[in-house]
């Protein structure tokens, strides 16, 4: 039973706590969503710590069964299902700049978009407005998850965003293992250069989550994703 849910316009912000043991679910309301999320822990020492997550789980994207780490080495919150393989976590959030003023390898662009503005990125000004309102700044600014988004490398080794990786109706869910604060901004993207003006929305329900199964695939992913998930156990025991 789902016990709330918002939708989060395109362009927009919005930020919520949410207990440990629920289940959140995302779900992309256009083609080409991008949820950029922030996860705190409740006790404000526990942030996503990207670079641990992909580095103790062996990946270079966020996906099902892996656990989202802090920089304690605890689990903040479990990927327990997806409609899509790849999640980037590679890329972060955009500074507080237009799309014509970047290239799609965040470089300012030299050219004149003809066709009118394009949509603002992922920035930093929206997730420090939802920081500040509950009593964080800019220096709890950390590595963020861009939800429905696919990051790969081109033909010169460098990263390159990958378009019409979402679509409506995609989901991903998560399982919070501790209690949360989470910061999402439903922007584009910032490797994101395509001409669209507006960002799609992306619709947050919480849900009670079903307690972890016995082959719980999270806890049995990686000698490192079960060690994250038992520590937080005894941590808020």
């Amino acid at each position: 039973m789902t016990l709330y849910r918002h939708d989060i316009p395109g362009g927009s912000a919005w930020s919520t706590p949410v207990r440990a043991g629920r289940l959140i679910t995302l779900t992309a309301l256009g083609h080409g969503a991008n949820l950029s999320v922030l996860l705190i822990g409740s006790d404000r020492l526990d942030r996503l710590n990207v670079p641990d997550t992909l580095k103790a789980q062996m990946s270079a994207c966020i996906r099902v069964p892996m656990v989202l780490m802090s920089d304690r080495g605890l689990a903040l919150a479990s990927v327990v299902e997806s409609s899509l393989d790849w999640h980037d976590a590679l890329t972060g959030f955009a500074q507080d700049q237009s799309r014509n003023d970047m290239n799609g390898n965040g470089t300012k662009s030299t050219g004149t978009n003809r066709s009118g503005p394009h949509r603002s990125g992922p920035n930093r000004s929206d997730l420090i407005i939802e920081l500040d309102k509950h009593g964080l700044g800019d220096a709890d600014l950390h590595g963020c998850v861009n939800f429905f988004s696919k990051v790969a490398i081109d033909e010169r080794a460098r990263l390159r965003f990958v378009p019409g990786h979402a679509q409506a109706g995609d989901t991903v869910s998560l399982r919070t293992e501790q209690d949360l604060l989470m910061i999402a901004a439903a922007t584009a993207h910032p490797m994101n250069d395509t001409d669209v003006d507006t960002s799609a929305g992306v619709r947050v329900a919480v849900a009670v989550a079903a307690p972890p199964a016995p082959n719980d695939e999270p806890a049995q992913f990686r000698p490192e994703s079960a060690r994250a998930l038992e520590q937080t156990k005894r941590v808020f025991a």
